[in-house]
């Protein structure tokens, strides 16, 4: 009976080994490849949601997260919330109510954001004439209306801080010949609703104290 020398013992060791030692090296770099791969594409992706590309996009998203305001500044300069009439609710021809309010003041006056938003509408159409929609906190919508011009440079997907200048007051729309003033609105997720308490509960006008009501 022939008995295996040492050697040959030996030889079928290493023999096993080394597939062993290969399959685990291969594992590791295969492991690697995936987790740089996987790197590279969540760096990639980190820079590209922080590029400017994607500003107004990750401004929605910010906006979404937050509660709707308590308390906003009048978004006419140099107006006062106590000068306002709460017209919210009149009746405005045979079959429809203001859904708005109306805000007093001399034709070409800068109208600001009262917070900050995005752009997402920049027309001249129907009752409102020359106007801006404003998404902001909550996602609720701001309106701005009847305005002689827009800002030179505005445009739709512009992320705005509160007292950014978005126009002019005027009289556009169905409101030529009128005085000129803002009808500001604001929609909420159950519409429209009255917006000059917000003013009201605001101690200033875009920054500038205000003398006790």
């Amino acid at each position: 009976m022939n008995t295996p020398s040492t050697s040959d013992e030996h030889d079928d060791t290493a023999s096993a080994a080394t597939p062993h030692r290969r399959s685990v090296a291969f594992t590791l770099r295969r492991w690697l490849w995936r987790l740089l791969v996987l790197g590279v594409v969540a760096v990639g992706a980190f820079a590209l949601w922080n590029s400017d590309w994607l500003k107004a996009p990750r401004a929605m998203w910010a906006l979404s997260r937050m509660p709707p305001p308590s308390s906003l500044p009048v978004p006419v300069e140099g107006v006062a919330a106590r000068r306002i009439a709460d017209t919210f609710g009149a009746p405005r021809g045979r079959d429809r109510t203001h859904a708005g309010i109306d805000i007093f003041a001399k034709r070409g006056t800068p109208v600001v954001s009262a917070t900050t938003g995005v752009v997402v509408s920049v027309r001249d159409t129907g009752l409102g004439g020359r106007q801006v929609w404003v998404v902001g906190p909550a996602r609720e919508r701001y309106y701005y209306a009847h305005l002689e011009d827009w800002r030179a440079d505005l445009m739709e997907g512009e992320v705005v801080q509160a007292g950014t200048v978005l126009g002019y007051v005027g009289d556009s729309g169905n409101a030529a010949g009128t005085p000129p003033h803002l009808h500001w609105g604001i929609y909420g997720a159950n519409g429209a609703y009255d917006p000059l308490p917000l003013l009201k509960e605001h101690r200033t006008t875009n920054g500038r104290a205000l003398p006790p009501r």
